[in-house]
């Protein structure tokens, strides 16, 4: 059969719903795949892990459990490895997942001072800021002041603890329940959870 370049440029330009950069990417995995050096098949399920399994979505199911449902709260702070298993969660970073509670007197934050040890499996990809040399040492001599520079302004009263993540142990913050949220199912608290509240870098969003 004849090939018509004209053709399938065409078809390129008004079938396509994928980028420029899309296409290359699409283009180098096909021959990678055809010269044997990635199996396809195990890099959809890593694609599957990223968009179902892992991400910051799971993370915001477990704090929106627990704002829900006190004996899970009570699960969480207990033993946060556990409790995250219970919600299908996976844990494949870190051997040991600490979940931190914000009271109205103590707010918690998170970092990294060695590297960028951070709990993926349930907060996604860290962000840039998080293994930046500033954050990681700014958050541990001056947190409220990074606090501060993430908009985040606490009363002068609030104690703030930073936990420092290591290659076995990974922390959470579960930040409070925002007000006037009385009623609302699960589904919907988790749209208030930000991943950086998660961190302690934010707060949920406002109802």
């Amino acid at each position: 059969m004849a090939y018509d370049h004209a053709d399938h440029a065409d078809h390129h330009e008004r079938g396509s719903e994928l980028s420029e950069m899309q296409l290359r990417v699409r283009a180098i995995e096909t021959v990678l795949a055809e010269k044997g050096y990635i199996d396809p098949a195990a890099l959809d399920a890593i694609i599957e892990a990223y968009e179902i399994k892992i991400g910051p979505h799971i993370g915001a199911r477990v704090v929106a459990r627990a704002w829900a449902d006190p004996a899970f709260k009570r699960a969480l702070i207990e033993d946060a490895t556990r409790a995250v298993r219970t919600l299908g969660a996976i844990n494949r970073v870190g051997d040991h997942l600490i979940a931190v509670e914000n009271t109205p007197k103590v707010h918690n934050m998170i970092v990294c001072t060695l590297c960028s040890c951070y709990p993926w499996d349930i907060l996604g990809l860290p962000p840039v800021w998080y293994k930046s040399a500033p954050y990681r040492s700014r958050a541990v001599s001056d947190p409220r002041g990074v606090l501060a520079d993430f908009g985040l302004q606490l009363p002068a009263d609030t104690q703030i603890r930073v936990w420092d993540s290591t290659a076995e142990t990974r922390f959470i913050v579960l930040p409070m329940r925002p007000a006037g949220t009385d009623g609302w199912s699960e589904d919907k608290l988790a749209t208030l959870v930000t991943r950086d509240c998660m961190i302690g870098t934010g707060l949920p969003k406002r109802p």
